[in-house]
């Protein structure tokens, strides 16, 4: 057992437990990847509706990000979390 090195108060963390990582998912990912960031790939449409969303979510926040906290979860794979962060 050992603490975990980020964090402000120690946290156990157990070495012993076995990873659940199926390298499968791994691997579809990693073929995905280098066409995740490119706007005109099959991945078009999650770019393009990208602003709307960002701007909905402005909308709700009172019409800025600024000086807000947010948690983006559930996602995916950051394309609307790096909207998040350029917005405020």
């Amino acid at each position: 057992m050992s603490t975990s090195p980020s964090a402000s108060s120690p946290v156990p963390v157990d070495s012993s437990t076995a990873a659940n990582v199926d390298q499968a998912e791994l691997d579809k990912f990693q073929a995905l990847a280098s066409r995740w960031w490119d706007p005109d790939s099959e991945f078009k449409p999650l770019h393009d509706i990208n602003p709307l969303r960002l701007e909905w979510i402005v909308q709700q926040a009172g019409g800025s990000l600024s000086g807000l906290n947010v948690v983006d979860v559930g996602c995916g794979g950051g394309i609307l979390t790096e909207a998040l962060a350029k917005a405020g």
